[in-house]
C-alpha cells in the first residue's frame, strides 16, 4: 500500500492490516497507539511494538522477537540505495512501484 510521500506512516496501518492474520505483527515506536493495539489484539495476534518513552503505563513486548525486524529494515535500506527510490521521482504510484520491484529483484538476483 503506497500512499502520499508526506503522509506519516501510522495512519493508513490499521486500514493495512485488516483482515490479515498474524501471530505476531512487528513494529517500531511510531506504531504504539492504542487503536492499532486494538486491532491487531481483536484479529488474533500480538502486538511486538516497544512502548514510546512519554506513554504513562509502558506495556512489555517480546524484545528478542523485536529484533527480528531487523531484517525488514535492513532490506528497505538497501532498495532505497537506488536514488530514483530514495528521492522518490516518480509522480505516479504506478512508475514508482515498479521501481521499487525492480530494485528488489536486482537484490535477490545478488
Amino acid at each position: 500500500m503506497l500512499g502520499p510521500g508526506q503522509q506519516n506512516d501510522m495512519a493508513p496501518a490499521c486500514d493495512l492490516i485488516e483482515g490479515v492474520s498474524a501471530q505476531n505483527v512487528l513494529a517500531d515506536k511510531a506504531y504504539d497507539a492504542d487503536k492499532l493495539y486494538r486491532k491487531i489484539i481483536n484479529q488474533g495476534g500480538d502486538p511486538v511494538v516497544p512502548p514510546k518513552r512519554n506513554r504513562k503505563r509502558q506495556h512489555a513486548y517480546d524484545k528478542a522477537l523485536y529484533k527480528e525486524r531487523n531484517r525488514v529494515e535492513r532490506f528497505f535500506s538497501r532498495i532505497k540505495q537506488c536514488r530514483r527510490i530514495a528521492t522518490r521521482y516518480d509522480k505516479l504510484a504506478q512508475t514508482f512501484m515498479g521501481f521499487v520491484v525492480l530494485a528488489s529483484i536486482m537484490l535477490w538476483l545478488k
